[in-house]
């Protein structure tokens, strides 16, 4: 929390879209130390309170203050690329500081982003880091990121985890990735129907703190109900001259009858179950060696595996390394170039994939749960109306023929989940389910996971969402190299700790080792004194590590011209590759050096213990 006056700040902000107000009086300030996470259900008003934020959109009536000299920057959950087609004109633009464009180049060769490349072919992940280089890259005094981890793979996640936690501006973040935001956050802002109430701990205590706040509101609107009653048996049952001489007690029950129309209880849950088809085979899937690869790229490697019903499956990997070439493997839809894949018997799979296809653009919301014919919804074998099922789905009644494209992103993922969950089936195929989800609606759909009758793999980048679903992870560790882990992401990472400080320990006995005998063997080959050989290095190693240090620093300088990378390509990829080499060379040669300063050292100490 920051100890010194705001630098922004919005007050008692209010919007209404339609009839109903999105914004009611919403309120939030930002210090300069500040890390603020901004939580509440999928079309509360997040994205819209940002925008806000940001002076992109104004309200209706409140106050926007910015401390005159304070940068806002604004990432944007879905940004705008138009007029800019290639990577490095978005993220340069409005850079004129030499120092924010060296950084942006920095963060552009962090994030592995080709700043010539097209914007338009772009994944979605590829687009994100493109947004986000451009977004840091001025270190603005406050950065405000709307979903920031959405479609980035882990490597990236945890990259920008570790950069946000370097860079000095205050920060208010809207995800819904658990993990990030305990480990971004310092505040949490809780926007629930149309107001903010704030919280001065991070977002590890913000569910059990929701949930308090949530009974406590629930035992005053009881409290209400009942003292509506007494009053209102007052009324009945009290006699008329008492009746009038307390005008003021009528209007009083008169308010409290008006502000219990006017409560707004909390948004309600989920309310369905995934349809379960009949029973699989015990076997649901075998890959035996299974090999893949594209050109000279191994995407799959003597991969080997069993899925029996029943399992929870996680596929993780940075983008690009075959989570869904594996995938498809796996169900059949892929052939291997060697190995083999045996499905078991009586599959019937539900695939929901990233991209939500099978949604028309000019369909409505309810076009989209009935396919464009008639009012019902077909669930498994059953029926049910349409208004039903969308209620069942958080959708209000008037949203029936809200256009799909006009609905938040957190809508339309649970609209995608909507289609999917009417089918029967009894192995559950989900790539990446938990885009623009809302926390509550991702408790909802990990609980219909973990009671669901049948088998499931998922493709995910989500830590806490992995940690919670998943009984085995399939993780993908380079050159085509899959390795299966017992567990969630957490006890992935806790085995992968607990191997590599086995490799470590193992390795420093083996230089400890190699040190001895070196040693040993250097005492057997230079006897008593330093031969001429290692006189002539250890003189002469100074001057070589000063030469390599007035390189590096040569070589860092022409790699600090702002213009090197867009004027010249070829020539910045050269300068790194010798200022690596030097730097190379610089370790050797001071390692050497250490060596034969060691061995100096030894043979002195020697001869002063036979002068003694």
């Amino acid at each position: 929390m920051s100890a010194g006056p705001p630098i922004l700040y919005v007050d008692d902000i209010h919007l209404t879209h339609g009839v109903t107000p999105l914004l009611d009086g919403a309120s939030l300030s930002v210090g300069r130390d500040d890390r603020i996470c901004l939580v509440g259900r999928n079309g509360s008003g997040k994205s819209t309170l940002l925008k806000i934020i940001a002076g992109q959109i104004e309200a209706d009536s409140g106050e926007r203050f910015v401390q005159p000299g304070i940068h806002v920057e604004y990432l944007a959950q879905d940004p705008d690329f138009k007029g800019f087609p290639k990577a490095e004109d978005f993220i340069l633009q409005r850079l004129m500081n030499n120092e924010d464009r060296q950084r942006a180049f920095q963060l552009m060769a962090d994030l592995h982003i080709d700043g010539a490349a097209d914007i338009a072919p772009m994944s979605g992940g590829e687009r994100r880091r493109v947004a986000l280089a451009k977004a840091m890259a001025c270190q603005p005094e406050v950065l405000l990121l709307d979903e920031p981890t959405n479609h980035l793979d882990l490597p990236a996640i945890e990259w920008l985890e570790g950069a946000l936690q370097q860079i000095n501006s205050a920060l208010v973040l809207v995800s819904h990735d658990r993990c990030f935001l305990s480990n971004m956050a310092n505040q949490t802002v809780w926007l629930d129907r149309g107001q903010t109430k704030l919280l001065r701990k991070n977002f590890g205590h913000f569910e059990d703190w929701r949930d308090s706040e949530l009974e406590r509101e629930a035992q005053a609107q009881h409290k209400l109900d009942r003292k509506i009653a007494r009053e209102e048996d007052w009324l009945r049952y009290g006699v008329t001259a008492r009746r009038k001489r307390n005008v003021r007690r009528l209007g009083e029950l008169h308010n409290l009858r008006q502000a219990r129309r006017d409560y707004r209880g909390p948004q309600g849950n989920i309310d369905t179950v995934l349809q379960a088809g009949d029973r699989s085979g015990k076997l649901v899937v075998k890959a035996d060696k299974i090999a893949k690869a594209y050109g000279d790229k191994k995407l799959i490697d003597n991969f080997s595996t069993q899925i029996k019903r029943g399992s929870r499956i996680g596929l993780i990997g940075p983008n690009g390394a075959g989570k869904t070439t594996l995938l498809n493997i796996l169900l059949g839809a892929l052939t291997p170039d060697s190995g083999n894949v045996r499905l078991g018997k009586n599959l019937t799979p539900l695939i929901l994939d990233q991209q939500r296809q099978g949604i028309r653009q000019d369909w409505n919301v309810k076009d989209a749960l009935t396919d464009g014919a008639g009012d019902l919804v077909s669930i498994g074998e059953d029926t049910m109306h349409v208004i039903g099922y969308m209620k069942n789905f958080l959708f209000h009644p008037a949203q029936m023929r809200t256009p799909v494209t006009v609905l938040s992103g957190g809508e339309q993922a649970r609209l995608f989940l909507a289609r999917g969950l009417r089918q029967s089936s009894n192995l559950l195929v989900m790539d990446e389910p938990t885009n623009d989800l809302d926390l509550e609606t991702l408790d909802l759909l990990q609980e219909m996971i973990s009671a669901y009758d049948g088998t499931v793999i998922l493709v995910s980048h989500d830590r806490d969402f992995l940690d919670r679903t998943v009984t085995a992870v399939f993780n993908a560790e380079g050159e085509g190299r899959w390795v299966e882990y017992a567990g969630g992401y957490s006890d992935m990472r806790a085995q992968q700790k607990g191997q590599e400080y086995r490799a470590d320990h193992a390795h420093r006995a083996s230089i400890s080792k190699s040190m001895t005998d070196g040693q040993e063997k250097r005492k057997s080959s230079v006897g008593k004194k330093l031969s001429y050989k290692h006189q002539f290095r250890l003189e002469k190693l100074p001057k070589e590590m000063e030469s390599f240090e007035l390189a590096i620093t040569e070589i860092e300088d022409q790699l600090t011209q702002p213009d090197l990378y867009s004027k010249d390509p070829k020539r910045f990829n050269q300068l790194a590759t010798r200022l690596e080499e030097a730097k190379n060379n610089l370790k050797k040669a001071e390692e050497e050096w250490l060596e034969l300063e060691a061995i100096r050292e030894e043979l002195e100490s020697e001869e002063g213990k036979g002068k003694s």
